[in-house]
């Protein structure tokens, strides 16, 4: 095959397209406006609530997730993460067994002997998952939760209750920023990336909104503060 598309068939694709959708040309603003984007990046397409320094992207993070249900505790390290587990459990009278990912596994885990710890992918009886984040978007309150041998996918979606410890310092303000974090340092790409904003939800049923249809009926933050 021939490296260099061909652009008449191109054309008329596209043109094809265009008819179908009762559409005409493509007018000279519109075509300015797309060329504009594809040579200029979207930086001009972010919402202006991200315009402001890092510490006000934190705090828009936390109104954007507690704006879908999600619960936020703030600690000063990461060593306080096992804590603050095994009192969010008792608050909620949840079972004290977590599964974790094994990416969490350095943390002072044994000074909560009460807290039982398994560190492995979830199976269908695990009823609470905690999980490391890999950045979060502070547009929208998302969570960005790669996979990898040490953050099992599948820790997000099944447990009933997910609790993740970000950082502060990992939370971006649009997308895009999140994006060039995944593609720093010439890295391969995880097989999968989870945007998780808010607990699993729909309104397919009558349209009215139900937690936990496709994934976790609670989501809680430990948003860490240390550097």
């Amino acid at each position: 095959m021939s490296g260099a598309p061909d652009q008449s068939a191109r054309r008329q694709i596209l043109g094809s397209l265009r008819a179908s959708l009762s559409r005409g040309p493509v007018d000279a603003a519109t075509a300015a406006g797309l060329n504009a984007r594809l040579t200029g990046g979207t930086r001009h397409l972010q919402p202006k609530r991200v315009d402001r320094d890092h510490e006000g992207l934190v705090e828009l993070f936390v109104e954007m997730a507690q704006g879908v249900a999600v619960t936020v505790d703030r600690l000063s390290s990461m060593a306080e993460a096992p804590a603050a587990v095994a009192a969010f459990l008792a608050q909620r009278n949840l079972p004290s067994a977590v599964v974790a990912s094994p990416a969490l596994s350095d943390l002072p885990w044994g000074d909560r002997p009460t807290l039982s710890v398994r560190f492995d992918h979830a199976r269908g009886d695990d009823l609470v998952s905690v999980t490391p984040a890999f950045a979060a978007v502070a547009e929208t309150g998302t969570l960005v939760l790669p996979s990898g041998s040490d953050t099992p996918s599948t820790l997000n979606f099944l447990p009933d209750t997910h609790i993740v410890v970000l950082k502060k310092k990992d939370v971006v303000g649009p997308y895009e920023d999140a994006w060039e974090r995944l593609l720093a340092g010439g890295k391969a790409m995880p097989r999968t990336v989870n945007f998780v904003t808010g607990p699993s939800r729909t309104g397919d049923i009558e349209q009215t909104i139900y937690l936990g249809a496709h994934g976790p009926r609670q989501l809680h933050i430990l948003l860490i503060d240390e550097a």
